[in-house]
């Protein structure tokens, strides 16, 4: 028997017709086309989806397991996600909610490669929870985005990233920024001693992310920000694999307009194909995520599967210096939390504000 891969879907269907429905998705998400066509027996006992399990889940609302052949996928990330979701997202009705793994799918991905400890010791922290900033907000030129990760750095946060939407704009050409950014940085360390961590945002196709790669390796850059949903899974794959030695954040955006479980997609998923931080919208911020998805999240994240690094959630979005407490109540040491706005919000006084964050996590008592 061939090894699969087994989705879960959740969607919307009368008790008459889940049976049908579930049926229709284990074909289309295989070999998408009648099986009275079919000739060959090999085909239709090893490609064919075969449904393994419906569940009602609430009213009119069915969990449905699918097994998926791992042959279909090879090792290639886009693959995984086309034979997962393709077709069956063009169903409004349908959400991808988890997946599982035969063991050699996820041993070929790779998973993080450097993971909790690799982002760790980066910057020299052995045990508590990690700090990190965002560069805002879009228009800066290059020198005023390099004194804002000085100021950043004086205050001894240990990681600052570009915002997602800074790119390769005319206002701040890439090259330019991480120079100016660097420069900044290490004016900083040089006062603090601390290895802060600059993250820029890759953006562009293929070429040009291995481009913005190059130059980041040169300038001693060892972490860099994508999008997957943005610059895709396999082009992710592609580059954690080829700069091994770059520590790769994966930001959300376009997330949510995969309908893919925050859980799977975010925590497991991005992990999969070679994030080793993976940011997200905590809960209570700008966005609506529940307390119960980002646990989830932040589990997955972290979950070391078919012998990869855990990776580190970098929960964000709305962050506030008060919440800083809870927050690392919630998720633990093994976290990184990212507060921008609350912090540039303090203007002239953003270093003093950056130290007092820092602080905070350093002080935090887990044992409470």
């Amino acid at each position: 028997m061939t090894e699969r891969l087994v989705a879960t879907y959740h969607l919307r269907a009368d008790a008459d017709s889940i049976e049908a429905r579930a049926q229709a998705i284990a074909v289309e998400q295989s070999v998408e086309m009648p099986l009275d066509a079919i000739e060959d027996p090999v085909i239709l006992r090893d490609i064919v989806g075969e449904v393994q399990g419906i569940e009602q889940i609430g009213d009119s609302m069915f969990a449905v397991r699918i097994g998926l052949s791992a042959a279909t996928v090879g090792d290639d990330a886009g693959q995984m996600l086309n034979m997962l979701f393709g077709n069956t997202s063009l169903h409004e009705d349908v959400v991808l909610h988890d997946v599982c793994l035969p063991h050699e799918l996820g041993v070929a991905f790779g998973g993080p490669r450097h993971g909790i400890a690799g982002l760790r010791a980066r910057v020299g922290v052995p045990d508590r929870a990690l700090t990190c900033s965002a560069l805002k907000p879009q228009g800066l030129a290059p020198g005023q985005l390099g004194a804002l990760a000085e100021r950043f750095a004086r205050g001894g946060i240990d990681y600052i990233k570009d915002d997602h939407g800074l790119a390769d704009q005319a206002y701040s050409r890439f090259a330019d920024r991480v120079r100016a950014c660097v420069a900044g940085i290490a004016r900083a360390t040089r006062v603090t001693g601390h290895p802060t961590r600059y993250v820029p945002s890759l953006s562009g196709d293929l070429d040009a992310l291995r481009r913005q790669l190059t130059l980041a390796r040169e300038l001693g850059i060892d972490c860099a920000m994508l999008a997957p949903m943005i610059a895709g899974f396999a082009a992710t794959q592609a580059l954690a694999t080829e700069f091994s030695d770059m520590a790769l954040f994966a930001h959300p955006s376009l997330g949510g307009a995969a309908r893919i479980a925050p859980a799977l997609l975010i925590g497991k998923l991005f992990p999969l194909v070679g994030a080793d931080a993976v940011i997200f919208p905590n809960y209570g911020g700008r966005f609506g995520y529940s307390s119960q998805t980002c646990r989830l999240l932040a589990d997955n994240a972290r979950m070391p599967r078919d012998g990869q690094r855990p990776g580190l959630p970098v929960p964000a979005g709305g962050m506030t210096l008060q919440r800083v407490p809870e927050l690392l109540d919630f998720y633990g040491p093994d976290a990184m939390l990212l507060i921008g706005g609350n912090l540039l919000s303090a203007r002239t006084q953003l270093t003093e504000a950056t130290a007092a964050f820092t602080r905070a996590v350093a002080a935090h008592d887990y044992r409470k």
